[in-house]
């Protein structure tokens, strides 16, 4: 499969002119990237002036009294195909468990949209120690958890360490590839895994062609159209 390159504005830009200047320079400058895909996850509120192809969030129901929440069939009716599920900033900010979690990626698989899980550890984390590991592989089976085989293919994962999330120190490319082998061999799946965490133009291939992951999930740098733009043509160059 191709490298996906996704990125989170999270509650970025706070004007709708700034998001389509954003999402209009990114589509200029990756029209003639041919071997990489590219998802854009806008905040709600941009996704019907944009058409962007990724959304951060979804709800587990497809509609009933539930105040402020969109649920995946709105999302689909907007031409979305990604959505971000289990950030650490939903998990710690807004208190989601493992099993909101599995709710939502099993609603939005059920309308046929692709699910970023996102793999995480919300305490403090000691890089060395094998609890790490498996204590992260824990999580994602339990976000997993009840998924038939046939729709594994419509799941993607992104391991962001949270230590490297919007701090500028991303994790070591020998680290993160350690980690993804670890991910692989203890779900036995063959599911694609991303990276995020601090990426910026210079690390970005790397964490593809040597750590080996299938894409990269960017914060932070997907905000500065230029440096975004980078990141996709510097990893396509694989």
């Amino acid at each position: 499969m191709k490298p996906i390159i996704v990125a989170n504005w999270k509650c970025n830009p706070t004007t709708q002119q700034e998001a389509k200047r954003l999402f209009n320079l990114v589509k200029k400058g990756v029209k003639d990237v041919k071997n990489i895909e590219v998802v854009i996850c806008s905040p709600f509120v941009y996704l019907p002036v944009l058409k962007a192809n990724g959304a951060q969030d979804c709800f587990w129901e497809g509609k009933g009294a539930f105040t402020g929440e969109i649920s995946p069939k709105m999302l689909k009716d907007l031409g979305c195909k990604y959505v971000i599920i289990g950030h650490s900033e939903r998990r710690r900010y807004f208190e989601e468990t493992d099993e909101m979690i599995n709710k939502k990626i099993k609603a939005a698989l059920k309308v046929g949209l692709k699910s970023i899980l996102c793999i995480d550890k919300v305490s403090q984390i000691r890089e060395h120690q094998r609890s790490v590991k498996m204590n992260e592989v824990h999580r994602l089976k339990k976000g997993i958890k009840g998924i038939i085989k046939k729709d594994f293919k419509k799941i993607i994962l992104a391991y962001e360490p949270l230590f490297a999330i919007g701090t500028g120190k991303p994790c070591s490319i020998d680290k993160a590839k350690k980690m993804r082998i670890a991910i692989k061999k203890k779900l036995n799946k063959n599911i694609p895994i991303l990276y995020g965490g601090s990426i910026n133009s210079q690390n970005a291939r790397d964490y593809v062609k040597k750590a080996g992951f299938q894409g990269l999930l960017v914060g932070g740098a997907s905000l500065n159209a230029q440096e975004f733009i980078k990141i996709v043509k510097n990893v396509a160059k694989t």
